[in-house]
Protein backbone atom coordinates (compact mmCIF):
# COMPACT_ATOMS: atom_id res chain seq x y z
CA UNK A 1 0.00 0.00 0.00
CA UNK A 2 3.47 2.59 0.15
CA UNK A 3 2.99 3.21 -2.79
CA UNK A 4 -0.54 2.91 -3.96
CA UNK A 5 -2.05 6.28 -4.81
CA UNK A 6 -5.54 5.61 -3.11
CA UNK A 7 -5.82 3.29 -0.65
CA UNK A 8 -3.05 4.93 1.23
CA UNK A 9 -2.10 6.10 4.97
CA UNK A 10 -5.07 8.60 5.01
CA UNK A 11 -7.44 6.38 3.43
CA UNK A 12 -6.59 3.76 6.61
CA UNK A 13 -6.83 6.20 8.99
CA UNK A 14 -9.75 7.35 8.07
CA UNK A 15 -11.60 3.65 8.30
CA UNK A 16 -10.69 2.52 11.51
CA UNK A 17 -12.04 6.63 12.25
CA UNK A 18 -15.11 5.67 11.05
CA UNK A 19 -15.40 1.82 13.25
CA UNK A 20 -12.43 1.51 15.62
CA UNK A 21 -13.77 -1.79 16.97
CA UNK A 22 -12.28 -3.09 13.18
CA UNK A 23 -8.59 -2.88 15.21
CA UNK A 24 -10.17 -5.94 18.04
CA UNK A 25 -9.55 -3.91 20.79
CA UNK A 26 -12.78 -3.80 22.22
CA UNK A 27 -16.01 -1.45 22.41
CA UNK A 28 -14.35 1.81 21.33
CA UNK A 29 -15.18 5.20 19.73
CA UNK A 30 -12.69 7.99 17.82
CA UNK A 31 -11.63 10.86 20.59
CA UNK A 32 -9.90 12.96 17.79
CA UNK A 33 -7.32 12.30 14.62
CA UNK A 34 -3.95 13.89 13.33
CA UNK A 35 -3.95 15.39 17.38
CA UNK A 36 -1.65 18.32 17.95
CA UNK A 37 1.31 17.23 20.13
CA UNK A 38 3.53 19.94 21.49
CA UNK A 39 6.99 19.89 19.57
CA UNK A 40 6.71 16.47 18.68
CA UNK A 41 4.49 16.41 15.26
CA UNK A 42 0.41 14.96 14.53
CA UNK A 43 -0.69 12.00 16.91
CA UNK A 44 -2.50 9.56 13.87
CA UNK A 45 -5.92 8.50 15.68
CA UNK A 46 -6.63 8.96 19.70
CA UNK A 47 -9.32 5.97 20.86
CA UNK A 48 -11.27 5.52 23.47
CA UNK A 49 -13.34 3.11 25.41
CA UNK A 50 -17.76 3.49 25.14
CA UNK A 51 -17.90 3.00 29.01
CA UNK A 52 -14.52 3.16 30.34
CA UNK A 53 -11.40 5.18 31.41
CA UNK A 54 -8.99 3.43 28.46
CA UNK A 55 -7.46 5.14 26.20
CA UNK A 56 -5.65 4.07 22.52
CA UNK A 57 -2.63 6.37 21.35
CA UNK A 58 -2.61 4.51 17.78
CA UNK A 59 0.14 5.49 15.00
CA UNK A 60 -0.30 3.56 11.57
CA UNK A 61 2.63 2.70 8.66
CA UNK A 62 2.57 1.36 5.62
CA UNK A 63 4.77 -1.08 4.74
CA UNK A 64 7.38 -2.21 6.92
CA UNK A 65 8.34 -0.80 10.95
CA UNK A 66 11.08 1.18 11.29
CA UNK A 67 12.82 2.80 14.06
CA UNK A 68 11.79 6.11 14.16
CA UNK A 69 7.83 4.76 13.89
CA UNK A 70 8.23 3.09 17.51
CA UNK A 71 9.81 6.54 18.65
CA UNK A 72 6.99 8.73 17.27
CA UNK A 73 4.52 5.94 19.12
CA UNK A 74 5.94 5.96 22.31
CA UNK A 75 6.83 9.94 22.90
CA UNK A 76 3.07 9.98 21.91
CA UNK A 77 2.26 7.56 24.17
CA UNK A 78 4.23 9.44 26.76
CA UNK A 79 2.82 12.79 26.19
CA UNK A 80 -0.88 11.74 26.15
CA UNK A 81 -0.10 9.75 29.38
CA UNK A 82 1.20 12.99 30.95
CA UNK A 83 -1.52 15.45 30.18
CA UNK A 84 -4.15 12.85 31.17
CA UNK A 85 -2.91 11.18 33.55
CA UNK A 86 -6.85 9.83 34.72
CA UNK A 87 -6.83 7.45 32.24
CA UNK A 88 -5.10 4.46 31.32
CA UNK A 89 -3.13 4.80 28.38
CA UNK A 90 -1.75 2.08 25.57
CA UNK A 91 0.14 2.61 22.74
CA UNK A 92 -0.62 0.79 19.46
CA UNK A 93 1.20 0.50 16.13
CA UNK A 94 0.00 -0.60 13.34
CA UNK A 95 2.06 -1.79 10.29
CA UNK A 96 2.37 -3.83 7.37
CA UNK A 97 5.10 -5.60 8.16
CA UNK A 98 5.95 -6.22 11.46
CA UNK A 99 9.47 -6.98 10.88
CA UNK A 100 11.11 -9.89 13.77
CA UNK A 101 13.91 -7.13 14.59
CA UNK A 102 11.17 -4.94 15.32
CA UNK A 103 8.71 -6.76 17.59
CA UNK A 104 12.21 -8.35 19.39
CA UNK A 105 12.49 -4.12 20.07
CA UNK A 106 8.76 -3.86 21.20
CA UNK A 107 9.27 -7.09 23.42
CA UNK A 108 11.83 -5.23 25.35
CA UNK A 109 9.62 -2.18 25.91
CA UNK A 110 6.38 -4.55 26.34
CA UNK A 111 7.95 -4.90 29.95
CA UNK A 112 7.12 -1.41 31.15
CA UNK A 113 5.21 0.32 28.57
CA UNK A 114 1.22 -0.80 27.75
CA UNK A 115 2.39 -1.41 23.94
CA UNK A 116 0.06 -3.05 21.49
CA UNK A 117 1.63 -4.18 17.60
CA UNK A 118 -1.12 -5.01 14.63
CA UNK A 119 0.04 -6.21 11.49
CA UNK A 120 -2.33 -4.73 8.91
CA UNK A 121 -3.31 -5.92 5.78
CA UNK A 122 -4.95 -4.92 2.37
CA UNK A 123 -7.08 -7.30 1.08
CA UNK A 124 -9.40 -7.12 -2.40
CA UNK A 125 -12.16 -9.53 -2.92
CA UNK A 126 -14.15 -9.46 -6.00
CA UNK A 127 -13.56 -5.73 -6.72
CA UNK A 128 -14.15 -5.00 -3.00
CA UNK A 129 -11.53 -3.75 -1.13
CA UNK A 130 -10.71 -4.12 3.05
CA UNK A 131 -8.92 -3.94 5.63
CA UNK A 132 -7.75 -7.13 7.76
CA UNK A 133 -5.78 -5.90 10.98
CA UNK A 134 -3.70 -9.18 13.23
CA UNK A 135 -2.32 -8.41 16.92
CA UNK A 136 0.80 -9.41 16.92
CA UNK A 137 1.89 -8.40 20.14
CA UNK A 138 -0.75 -7.50 23.00
CA UNK A 139 -0.50 -5.47 26.31
CA UNK A 140 0.83 -7.55 29.29
CA UNK A 141 -1.69 -8.30 32.12
CA UNK A 142 0.72 -7.29 34.76
CA UNK A 143 0.08 -8.46 39.03
CA UNK A 144 -2.66 -10.59 38.73
CA UNK A 145 -4.91 -9.63 41.55
CA UNK A 146 -5.82 -13.11 42.60
CA UNK A 147 -2.51 -14.50 42.90
CA UNK A 148 -1.70 -11.57 45.74
CA UNK A 149 -5.66 -11.73 47.34
CA UNK A 150 -4.71 -16.17 47.54
CA UNK A 151 -1.74 -15.13 49.68
CA UNK A 152 -3.70 -12.72 52.25
CA UNK A 153 -7.04 -12.84 51.87
CA UNK A 154 -7.90 -16.91 52.22
CA UNK A 155 -10.95 -18.36 53.25
CA UNK A 156 -12.72 -21.85 53.34
CA UNK A 157 -16.49 -23.31 52.11
CA UNK A 158 -17.91 -21.90 55.31
CA UNK A 159 -17.39 -18.02 54.59
CA UNK A 160 -19.16 -18.77 51.64
CA UNK A 161 -22.30 -20.44 53.19
CA UNK A 162 -22.47 -18.32 55.98
CA UNK A 163 -22.96 -15.28 53.49
CA UNK A 164 -26.14 -17.00 52.28
CA UNK A 165 -24.49 -18.46 49.34
CA UNK A 166 -24.36 -21.99 50.02
CA UNK A 167 -26.49 -22.95 46.80
CA UNK A 168 -24.68 -20.69 44.45
CA UNK A 169 -21.31 -22.54 46.16
CA UNK A 170 -23.08 -25.79 45.29
CA UNK A 171 -22.73 -24.33 41.52
CA UNK A 172 -19.49 -24.25 41.22
CA UNK A 173 -19.02 -27.80 42.60
CA UNK A 174 -20.79 -28.45 39.35
CA UNK A 175 -18.66 -26.83 37.30
CA UNK A 176 -15.93 -28.17 38.93
CA UNK A 177 -16.82 -31.68 37.93
CA UNK A 178 -16.67 -30.23 34.02
CA UNK A 179 -13.19 -29.04 34.42
CA UNK A 180 -12.15 -31.67 36.27
CA UNK A 181 -12.58 -33.95 32.43
CA UNK A 182 -9.94 -32.05 31.58
CA UNK A 183 -8.36 -32.08 34.15
CA UNK A 184 -8.57 -34.29 37.52
CA UNK A 185 -5.88 -32.38 39.95
CA UNK A 186 -7.91 -29.21 40.30
CA UNK A 187 -9.42 -28.44 42.80
CA UNK A 188 -11.15 -25.44 44.51
CA UNK A 189 -9.54 -22.76 46.61
CA UNK A 190 -11.56 -20.80 48.20
CA UNK A 191 -10.47 -17.06 48.62
CA UNK A 192 -12.45 -13.88 50.76
CA UNK A 193 -13.23 -12.42 47.54
CA UNK A 194 -13.71 -15.46 44.87
CA UNK A 195 -13.59 -19.29 44.65
CA UNK A 196 -10.89 -20.08 42.56
CA UNK A 197 -8.81 -23.26 41.24
CA UNK A 198 -5.64 -24.70 41.95
CA UNK A 199 -3.82 -28.12 41.01
CA UNK A 200 -1.28 -29.52 44.60
CA UNK A 201 -1.78 -26.57 46.60
CA UNK A 202 -0.63 -24.05 43.25
CA UNK A 203 -3.30 -21.29 41.83
CA UNK A 204 -4.58 -22.00 38.56
CA UNK A 205 -7.41 -19.38 37.88
CA UNK A 206 -8.12 -19.84 34.12
CA UNK A 207 -11.63 -18.98 35.39
CA UNK A 208 -12.72 -18.04 39.03
CA UNK A 209 -16.09 -18.22 40.23
CA UNK A 210 -18.30 -15.81 42.65
CA UNK A 211 -21.32 -16.68 44.63
CA UNK A 212 -24.19 -14.10 45.21
CA UNK A 213 -27.26 -15.62 46.90
CA UNK A 214 -29.56 -15.76 43.68
CA UNK A 215 -26.64 -16.52 41.02
CA UNK A 216 -22.64 -17.31 40.77
CA UNK A 217 -20.64 -14.76 38.25
CA UNK A 218 -17.94 -17.12 36.13
CA UNK A 219 -15.31 -14.97 35.17
CA UNK A 220 -12.90 -17.20 32.46
CA UNK A 221 -9.57 -15.22 31.46
CA UNK A 222 -10.24 -14.83 27.59
CA UNK A 223 -9.42 -12.56 25.26
CA UNK A 224 -12.29 -10.06 24.19
CA UNK A 225 -14.50 -11.20 21.18
CA UNK A 226 -17.59 -9.93 19.93
CA UNK A 227 -17.55 -13.07 18.29
CA UNK A 228 -17.76 -15.34 20.71
CA UNK A 229 -19.60 -12.84 23.29
CA UNK A 230 -22.61 -13.44 20.72
CA UNK A 231 -21.94 -17.08 20.94
CA UNK A 232 -22.07 -17.29 24.83
CA UNK A 233 -25.36 -14.48 24.11
CA UNK A 234 -27.25 -16.78 21.87
CA UNK A 235 -26.92 -19.59 24.16
CA UNK A 236 -28.73 -17.96 26.60
CA UNK A 237 -26.15 -17.13 29.19
CA UNK A 238 -25.67 -13.37 30.78
CA UNK A 239 -22.43 -11.50 29.88
CA UNK A 240 -22.41 -9.07 32.28
CA UNK A 241 -19.22 -7.10 31.11
CA UNK A 242 -15.81 -7.84 29.84
CA UNK A 243 -13.11 -6.63 32.49
CA UNK A 244 -10.33 -5.16 30.14
CA UNK A 245 -8.03 -4.66 33.27
CA UNK A 246 -7.90 -8.70 34.35
CA UNK A 247 -9.08 -10.00 30.64
CA UNK A 248 -11.75 -11.78 32.06
CA UNK A 249 -15.51 -12.13 31.11
CA UNK A 250 -18.56 -12.05 34.05
CA UNK A 251 -20.96 -14.03 33.06
CA UNK A 252 -24.27 -14.23 35.43
CA UNK A 253 -25.34 -18.09 35.71
CA UNK A 254 -28.07 -19.60 37.98
CA UNK A 255 -29.08 -23.25 38.24
CA UNK A 256 -31.55 -23.23 35.64
CA UNK A 257 -29.30 -21.63 33.36
CA UNK A 258 -26.60 -24.21 34.13
CA UNK A 259 -28.80 -26.84 32.97
CA UNK A 260 -30.07 -25.13 29.84
CA UNK A 261 -26.22 -24.12 28.73
CA UNK A 262 -24.26 -26.44 30.14
CA UNK A 263 -22.82 -27.45 26.78
CA UNK A 264 -21.50 -23.99 26.30
CA UNK A 265 -20.67 -23.49 29.85
CA UNK A 266 -18.45 -26.19 29.55
CA UNK A 267 -16.88 -25.11 25.97
CA UNK A 268 -15.72 -21.61 27.67
CA UNK A 269 -14.47 -23.18 30.29
CA UNK A 270 -12.23 -25.39 28.62
CA UNK A 271 -11.72 -22.77 25.73
CA UNK A 272 -9.79 -20.37 29.06
CA UNK A 273 -8.21 -23.53 29.95
CA UNK A 274 -6.50 -24.28 26.99
CA UNK A 275 -5.73 -20.37 26.14
CA UNK A 276 -4.55 -20.54 29.81
CA UNK A 277 -2.16 -23.19 29.13
CA UNK A 278 -0.20 -21.08 26.19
Amino acid sequence: MKTHSEFNEKWVQERIAEDPSILGLGDLILKDKERMQPKAGRLDLLLQELDGNHRYEVEIQLGATDESHIIRTLEYWDIEKKRYPQYEHTAVIIAEDITSRFLNVVQLFNGSVPIVAIQMSCLKIEGNVGLSFIKVIDEINRGLVEEDEEVRESADRAYWEEKGASKTVALADQMLELIKKYDSGLELKYNKFYIGLAKNGSPNNFVTFRPAKTFIKMEPRLPQSNEFQEKIEAAGLDVMEYDKRWGRYRIRLTQDGLNKSKTIVNEIMETAFKYNEK
